[in-house]
């Protein structure tokens, strides 16, 4: 698979070991790709993570910002060429993500960057709490599309991730449990 931007997933620890973990099947898919793990993560964790002189940008979601800091406005100029820009990826539920975000100063203040246009989630296994709740990658795959302006590099990898929840919600009928829920 072609890619050419740098992802940066940081994990939070409870989904490490989780049957459901789409961050570790992400960064086992993604060559240029690194994952960090932690509920709270320095400053001085995240420059030394960051230190490549890209264009970076967190991958998220507007939010409400009293109180915090304001994220930097996001460059569309720097975004143009892919090479040069790193996705900063948060793994996590959407409540523990929000905690993460509001942990780390550094994080909030990173432009952000928003999907335009939501796919559909794949991710059946478990249970968006609002439309346009996609798993880690989902979300992450849109994004790279989105900013290579191609999506046909990341169709095989939803194609295995679609197989995948195939799989596990058949083994969760094989065994007559219900869905793990987020």
């Amino acid at each position: 698979m072609v890619q050419a931007t740098e992802v940066l997933i940081l994990q939070h620890p409870l989904e490490v070991h989780h049957a459901k973990n789409t961050a570790g099947l992400l960064h086992r898919s993604l060559p240029h790709s690194r994952i960090l793990v932690g509920d709270v993560f320095d400053e001085s964790v995240l420059h030394a993570a960051l230190q490549a002189p890209l264009y970076t940008v967190l991958l998220y979601p507007p939010t409400d910002y009293e109180g915090h800091a304001v994220p930097v406005p996001l460059d569309a100029a720097r975004l143009a060429d892919p090479t040069q820009v790193r996705l900063v990826v948060l793994d996590a539920t959407w409540r523990k993500s929000r905690k993460m975000l509001h942990l780390s100063l550094f994080l909030q203040s990173l432009p952000r960057l928003t999907l335009h246009e939501l796919p559909a989630s794949l991710y059946g296994i478990r249970k968006a709490h609002v439309p346009g709740q996609l798993s880690t990658l989902e979300a992450t795959c849109a994004a790279l599309a989105q900013l290579q302006g191609d999506p046909a590099p990341y169709r095989p990898l939803l194609q295995a991730f679609q197989g995948f929840v195939a799989q596990q919600a058949g083994l969760a009928r094989a065994h007559g449990t219900a869905h793990s829920l987020k």
